[in-house]
């Protein structure tokens, strides 16, 4: 059954996705840093929601579904709108080329994520894996 995309069901499955993927692991083993995935224009919703997730070393340590003032401080974060995220975990558009292009807003370093690319795309793998249902 699809999880509604933003949701705590959702974040669930996407963190265990993350730990059970032998090439995420392999691509982000020296990735060491925290992200908020803050989604904007969520319909019905007057705050921004967080998709927190806790990444070292291949793994996810913590991950967590939250809104924008209770979200922990993280190393970055990656602001758009839910139709921008909706194209990435879709695959219409790269995580890279998202980021570039400003699709997403990265508040952080972004030449460590560049640094990074391969632990990017597989990091959307998983996020594609997971089974969405987006609001209309």
């Amino acid at each position: 059954m699809p999880h509604p995309f933003p949701s705590a069901e959702w974040v669930a499955d996407f963190e265990r996705q993350i730990n059970s993927d032998e090439e995420y692991a392999r691509a982000a083993s020296t990735w060491e840093g925290d992200l908020n995935f803050v989604i904007e224009d969520v319909p019905g919703l007057d705050t921004p929601m967080v998709v927190y997730v806790d990444l070292w070393h291949g793994k996810c340590r913590d991950a967590r579904f939250t809104d924008l003032a209770s979200a922990p401080d993280a190393r970055f974060r990656i602001n758009a709108p839910l139709a921008n995220w909706k194209r990435v975990i879709t695959r219409q558009i790269g995580p890279i080329p998202a980021m570039v292009s400003g699709q997403l807003k990265v508040h952080g370093k972004l030449p460590y994520i560049l640094r990074h690319v391969g632990a990017a795309q597989h990091l959307v793998e998983c996020a594609t894996r997971v089974d969405t249902a987006f609001p209309a």
